[in-house]
């Protein structure tokens, strides 16, 4: 199979996050009326305008899953098992170690104890919560498999259900951390499920009435651009609730970058590597890794402030969080298919195989 080529758009996303970034930072310092209405359409600690955008992303990705896929994914055990080990054996506790290295050590003369404290807090609710929404798209610029990543997404999504307090209760040394479930199960309910089911009808009806030519041909091609239109379009107004907290921090958002930065390298490459190392092919490998390096940070944000308030140490870093994982995914997307060809002769042995057994 060809490999989907980079269209200008797409080709120059690094340039377009960027100048979104400093957009949605001048908006909200200049113009601080526009998050504070936006601010006002909010649901169980979801801003509604950013998940209407993020939902835009998702649903033309969900249209090009062949839900076959998603029941055979059981038959491909070795993608899954790498996300559920990196994501929570690993992720939670090298984001701890990384952060605590960095935040209580190496930068202890310029960050007040307290507030090292409350940064590795929020490092640790980033750390906990593996990526629901926006793990759609890295798949869909990485080539990943679109149905699979909505199996490996699904199955994450209900462990962090049962894992996620007690996880962050154990890092943190906090016994009685509170996890705002209506905003994990609406979160999970407007990035997965709603876009999952809708691409489902979509593409039932289309393909029966036009056919799978037609609709793969000619109606996904209406989507061109869309999902990148909403990254962009998201990030503007994330950026503009955190204009002044932004300028008003620079040197701690370096800090607190600095660790976020490295355990995001650092996980992906486990993921990725495991991959490589066990045959997986890289439609499946690519999602892997990015599952675990991307947060959930919507979850995380509101757990932040939840427990430890909107202008604490730990709610600033988990904004850091969202700050630093686009740049840094993006050229992670860049990354893992730069290395695709080394995973081309597993990927073709596996297709022969499937084809086979179709025959």
């Amino acid at each position: 199979m060809a490999e989907k080529k980079i269209g200008f758009f797409a080709k120059y996303l690094s340039l377009w996050v960027a100048l979104c970034i400093g957009l949605g930072v001048a908006i909200g310092v200049l113009f601080p009326l526009v998050p504070e209405f936006l601010g006002r359409f909010e649901y169980a600690r979801v801003s509604i305008p950013v998940a209407i955008l993020i939902w835009l992303m998702i649903y033309p990705m969900m249209l090009k899953v062949d839900f076959k896929s998603i029941v055979n994914a059981g038959k491909k055990p070795k993608g899954l098992l790498i996300t559920l080990v990196v994501n929570w054996l690993i992720k939670p506790f090298t984001m701890y170690l990384f952060a605590w290295l960095f935040l209580k050590v190496i930068f202890k003369p310029l960050i007040p104890d307290n507030l090292s404290t409350e940064y590795i807090a929020g490092a640790v609710l980033l750390g906990a919560a593996p990526c629901t929404a926006m793990v759609f798209v890295w798949s869909y610029l990485s080539d990943g498999d679109p149905g699979y990543t909505v199996v490996q997404v699904a199955v994450n999504d209900l462990i962090i259900l049962f894992a996620f307090t007690p996880i962050v209760a154990f890092l943190l040394g906090v016994s009685n951390v509170q996890v705002p479930l209506d905003t994990l199960l609406l979160s999970v309910l407007l990035f997965v499920v709603i876009p999952l089911g809708l691409g489902y009808l979509t593409r039932s009806v289309l393909v029966k009435r036009r056919g799978i030519i037609w609709f793969e041909g000619t109606f996904l091609n209406y989507f061109n651009g869309i999902t990148e239109a909403g990254l962009l379009l998201t990030l503007v107004i994330l950026f503009s609730f955190q204009g002044k907290t932004i300028l008003a921090n620079p040197l701690s958002i370096l800090l607190i970058a600095i660790p976020l930065i490295i355990q995001t390298y650092f996980i992906f490459f486990i993921g990725f590597g495991a991959s490589k190392l066990l045959k997986v092919p890289y439609e499946i490998a690519a999602p892997s890794g990015m599952i675990g390096a991307s947060n959930f940070f919507e979850l995380s944000v509101a757990v932040a402030i939840s427990l430890f308030g909107l202008s604490s140490g730990a709610a600033l870093a988990t904004v850091v969080g969202v700050l630093v994982e686009v740049p840094v995914m993006l050229s992670l997307v860049h990354k893992a298919r730069s290395m695709r060809n080394s995973f081309e002769d597993t990927s073709e042995t596996q297709t022969e195989e499937e084809e086979e057994e179709v025959v």
